[in-house]
Parts: C-alpha cells; sequence; structure tokens
C-alpha cells in the first residue's frame, strides 16, 4: 500500500473507518464478521484503523479494534476519537447536525480528556494511541483549553499525535497555536465537497486530511436504493426514499464510467479523491473481506488528466439532493 504523510506520522493512503463494524450503523452485525472485516482491513495493508469511543455501546467498536489488532500492533496506526461518549453523571452540550435527530451531545472539557484517554486505552488494549481526534468540538469550551489537555497525553506518552476531527479553519489555526495538529478529519467525497479555507489552514500549517465518509455512506459504491429501519442513514436526508432514487438516477454518469475504466464505483470514487490533495487519505468502511481488498487496491490506481476531465464533468452535473451528511 502507498504511504502518505499526515502531519509527520505516515499512514497507507486508504485506511479503514471501523464505525460500519458496531450494531445500529449500518443494520445488525455479530463480533465475528466484524472481526473478520478488521482482519480483511490489515491483510490488505489498510492498516490505518480508525474509530471512536461513541460508537456502539460501552466503548463497543473499540474494544472490536483491540481484539483484532491483539499480535499485530506493529503493523497498524491506530487512531480514535473523544467526547462522544460521555462519562454518566458528567453534563454535556448540543453540537447541531443535519440528521433527522438534530443534535449530538458532547463534552470536551479539558478535566475530562486523560479520563477519556484511558478509557480508550484500555478498550484497545494499548499503551499508546497513535492519533488521538477531539470528534466534535464542544461549543462551550474554548478549543484551545481542549487541546492543551490533549497535548499533555502526548507529554505522558500515552498518545503519539493529535488531530481534530469535524472543525472550521479557524478552530483548526486556534487548536495549532497550542499544539501540533497532524490531521484533520473532514467528510470529503464526490458528493461532498471540502471546505476550502480548511483545506488551505491545513496546508498551511502542514495537518493532513483524512476524509470520512470518502464514500459517501456507502452510495458511492452504487449499489445502495434503500436502507433499513436499523441503519443510522434513515436520518440523513440524502437517504430518504424520494432524495435517493433522484440521487441514485443523478449518479449514473459516474457508475457508467467506472464500468468503461474496468474498475468498480467505490475505486473510481476512492483514486479520484486520492488524487485532490498530496495529503489526503481516505478512510472507508467495509463489513465484507472483497470490498475491503476492492478498497484497498484504489490506492495504486493511477488517473489519466482526461479521465479525471471526464468525472469532473460527470461531477458537475451531480446535483445531490438532501443537503449534507452531518
Amino acid at each position: 500500500m502507498r504511504t502518505r504523510e499526515l502531519g509527520g506520522l505516515r499512514v497507507p493512503a486508504i485506511g479503514f473507518g471501523a464505525m460500519v463494524l458496531s450494531p445500529g450503523m449500518y443494520g445488525d452485525i455479530d463480533d465475528d464478521r466484524a472481526g473478520r472485516a478488521l482482519r480483511a482491513a490489515l491483510d490488505a495493508g489498510a492498516a490505518h484503523v480508525d474509530t471512536s469511543d461513541g460508537y456502539g455501546d460501552d466503548g463497543h467498536n473499540e474494544r472490536l479494534v483491540g481484539r483484532a489488532i491483539k499480535g499485530r500492533r506493529d503493523e497498524v496506526v491506530l487512531a480514535t476519537k473523544f467526547g462522544l461518549a460521555v462519562p454518566e453523571g458528567e453534563p454535556s452540550r448540543s453540537f447541531p447536525v443535519g440528521y433527522a435527530f438534530g443534535e449530538l451531545r458532547v463534552n470536551a472539557e479539558p478535566r475530562l480528556v486523560r479520563r477519556y484517554a484511558e478509557r480508550s486505552l484500555a478498550n484497545l488494549g494499548t499503551d499508546a494511541i497513535d492519533l488521538y481526534y477531539l470528534h466534535f468540538p464542544d461549543p462551550g469550551v474554548p478549543i484551545e483549553e481542549t487541546v492543551g489537555a490533549m497535548g499533555e497525553l502526548v507529554e505522558a506518552g500515552l498518545v503519539r499525535h493529535l488531530g481534530l476531527s469535524n472543525v472550521t479553519a479557524d478552530q483548526l489555526r486556534r487548536a495549532y497555536a497550542v499544539h501540533p495538529i497532524a490531521a484533520v478529519q473532514v467528510e470529503w467525497s464526490m458528493w461532498r465537497p471540502v471546505d476550502p479555507e480548511l483545506r488551505a489552514a491545513a496546508r498551511e500549517l502542514g495537518a493532513g486530511l483524512v476524509a470520512w465518509s470518502p464514500l459517501g455512506s456507502g452510495f458511492l459504491a452504487g449499489a445502495v436504493r434503500e436502507v433499513g429501519a436499523d441503519d443510522f442513514r434513515r436520518h440523513a436526508p440524502r437517504f430518504s426514499a424520494e432524495n435517493l432514487a433522484a440521487n441514485y438516477d443523478r449518479y449514473a454518469p459516474v457508475r457508467d464510467l467506472a464500468v468503461d475504466l474496468g474498475i468498480t464505483p467505490a475505486q473510481l470514487a476512492l483514486a479520484w479523491l486520492l488524487y485532490q490533495d498530496d495529503h489526503v487519505v481516505a478512510i472507508p468502511g467495509s463489513r465484507t473481506p472483497a470490498h475491503i481488498e476492492e478498497n484497498a487496491a484504489a490506492a495504486g490506481f493511477t488517473l489519466h488528466p482526461d479521465t479525471l476531465a471526464r468525472i469532473e464533468r460527470a461531477l458537475e452535473k451531480f446535483d445531490v439532493s438532501g443537503g449534507t451528511l452531518l
């Protein structure tokens, strides 16, 4: 697998987003199937594994990852996030989102940061986290204060590099003034452009970009026609029955282009994303080993300038219905 640099941290160009492996995200799943998916990701070289204390109940996703990497820790760039799984009895504040439920509840108070990290370390079964993210900025806490506490984790040897997720360019700059930020995690894909100000700030500061949902929560893989009642995507306007049907039809030219090239729509979406910036990496998730291997293979693709031009022409006509995922 080709690698890229995120603020001094070298990672595979395509990693693995483990969120899909906890029940209630993309429907039901058992731990055996989840474990097979994680092992397939490591075997395919997608060994930048991204999780969070907020995925699944009681650290479920982190514990899954911890079991999967046992005995293979040296192969893995291990990333996790904090701030959503607020400890019982602690207050939380609203972070507005575009999903039907309207908000997430967060707490990124400095006094809790080490507590979050120690809980994640225990779940993951490791003594250090390679890349530790603030999952969402806390509207009630200056980001400088949270990042200051995160920096103390680096000094203590519990964390190697710091990251931010779902932040603005201004928040990134303010955070970086306190401690270097290796990576910014952001929704970025063919159907969700990155904020140009955030991208410019990351370039200026030397932070890499980690694209979450690089396949549009599975839509850009080309086969999503409906979502089930136990699938979190039912909360996203883009996946309502009416919007999903419209988006599927509008995406047809891109799917057809992938067929012409002899690759899958998912591979085309990932290869296109990697061409957007030398310091962007993708973390697609999947439960199917064959799809995981397929996604990883996209890191080695070369897209001709004429192909890139054809993609851009197709995307110009892809007017997405349903707002953003976040």
